[in-house]
């Protein structure tokens, strides 16, 4: 091998040595953590349920949910059923706490607040807000809940700061369905660009910022990019590939002498990227990736867009990137099949960013800080991750609209968590990854819970057989009919 790659391999060796330090005292530094968001909390069993149910979140459970963390954390069932699903709690000052905290610690002027949907595959039809829609972890129309997703990115790192489940108009206007859902009564019907309008007037005054983001689900809509640029955001949104826009840098047709004078055609943006030139197209690398540079080829030109009914819209930017189809690298967000399209060598993506605002005009952007924040939007695919891989954000099992609200709030609380713990230890270990912090957090979690002997396996095995008797006594009273009781029988 040579010289210089194998020093830089011992080099990358060496940070993957793991001091004690990195782990010591961490299940005491989650108590300091929580102490905060105990003090948003009104009652003090909600304070002490909330620390149990995050340290259930950080464990080893393959599924994290109320039932599994009560017989983790060896408490009755209905405790922590009643705490997640009917406890009249509010979440929203947990936010507060969670927003103040991401803001200070990774708050930088130029950051990207990042809106994306996100969607739970369902079975049943009782959970608040289930229905057939667009899933886009399935990649098709199916039964989901869906929940719309405002993240920060910054270069230091990445994080989910506040949520909305999108109630649909069908849930909304169903008073019978409301009442089984425990949906309140100040809830009403609102798109998911309405929810995210919600969400940025709420915290754009905390959170730092230069811009924001989305994939075309949200680009898509020219009311949702109006009401950013009346706001004065710089945004980066998707758009789909069938969007109409008017190039504003192409030579003019001809005047013929009268009449108006002529303005450049209308084309798909499709059709225009189709006409550019080979030598059109800039080659930006981005940052260093774990596979390699994060590289991204892209054209930028002024445009004219259209909006509803082919009303002449606003002048804008459009952004094209392009990737081949050698790069095995993951596709960002989509949120529709006309989010992309293809040719025979390249995949492309569009984006719409604005020329000015209500009372600024904006400076062109360049290419490099574009691609910083069309690639930093997509990190929001990758809090998802975390999430749903790190501390069960999708393996909730409850159907009421505050046991959803309260199990996204703790999975989040627990994500930011082990986001500072890696961060202290990267200090020691510079290798160090989140998953390898939960995993040591949760060893160390055993050592808490875990205490085997015959009392433990007692109440544990009790605990499941009064879950089947119990279950076999509600059968039988849906058919009025008393249950027999077990039989004591003869040892032979």
């Amino acid at each position: 091998m040579i010289t210089v790659w194998a020093q830089r391999r011992e080099e990358l060796l060496s940070d993957c040595i793991v001091s004690p330090d990195v782990f010591t005292q961490m299940v005491d530094r989650l108590g300091e953590f929580v102490v905060p968001y105990q003090h948003a909390l009104e009652t003090e069993a909600g304070q002490h349920h909330m620390h149990l149910y995050l340290q259930g979140l950080l464990s080893h459970l393959q599924r994290k949910n109320a039932e599994e963390i009560a017989t983790w954390v060896d408490v009755e069932r209905q405790v922590i059923q009643d705490f997640i699903g009917t406890a009249p709690w509010d979440h929203r000052p947990l936010v507060t706490v969670l927003v103040g905290h991401v803001a200070e610690r990774l708050g930088e002027p130029d950051g990207i607040i990042a809106f994306d949907p996100s969607s739970f595959p369902k079975r049943g039809t009782h959970s608040v807000g289930v229905k057939r829609q667009w899933c886009g972890h399935r990649g098709k129309v199916d039964t989901c809940q869906v929940g719309v997703y405002m993240g920060y990115v910054s270069r230091h790192d990445h994080a989910v700061l506040d949520f909305r489940l999108y109630l649909p108009a069908e849930w909304a206007r169903d008073e019978q369905r409301r009442q089984e859902g425990h949906v309140p009564p100040e809830v009403r019907y609102h798109t998911r660009q309405e929810q995210c309008l919600e969400m940025l007037d709420e915290w754009r005054g905390q959170v730092p910022h230069g811009w924001v983001t989305g994939d075309d689900e949200l680009g898509r809509h020219t009311r949702f990019r109006e009401q950013l640029r009346q706001r004065d955001e710089r945004y980066v949104l998707g758009v789909p590939c069938n969007t109409t826009i008017r190039d504003l840098e192409a030579p003019l047709p001809a005047y013929q002498g009268c009449g108006r004078r002529p303005k450049a055609p209308w084309h798909s943006v499709t059709d225009w990227r189709k006409s550019l030139p080979a030598d059109a197209w800039t080659h930006v690398t981005v940052r260093d990736g774990e596979k390699g540079p994060v590289e991204i080829e892209m054209v930028r030109c002024r445009v004219q867009t259209r909006l509803e009914r082919k009303r002449t819209g606003p002048e804008e930017w459009v952004v094209v990137t392009r990737r081949p189809f050698s790069d095995d690298r993951p596709l960002g967000p989509r949120a529709s099949r006309d989010a992309t399209d293809q040719d025979a060598q390249h995949r492309y993506q569009y984006y719409l960013t604005p020329t000015d605002g209500c009372e600024v005009a904006f400076k062109e952007p360049s290419l490099g800080e574009l691609a910083r924040v069309i690639k930093g939007g997509a990190c929001i695919e990758a809090s998802f991750e975390r999430g749903k891989g790190e501390v069960g954000m999708d393996e909730y099992q409850v159907r009421t609209w505050q046991g959803w609200h309260h199990h996204m709030t703790l999975s989040l609380m627990a994500v930011w968590f082990l986001i500072g713990e890696t961060h202290r230890g990267q200090q020691l270990t510079p290798a160090l990854t989140l998953p390898q912090v939960r995993y040591g957090l949760s060893v160390l979690l055993l050592e808490v819970f875990y205490t085997p002997g015959m009392d433990y396996i007692c109440r544990q095995v009790q605990r499941q057989l009064m879950r089947n008797e119990l279950a076999r006594f509600y059968h039988h009273r849906t058919r009025k009919c008393l249950p027999p009781q077990k039989l004591y029988r003869e040892i032979q």
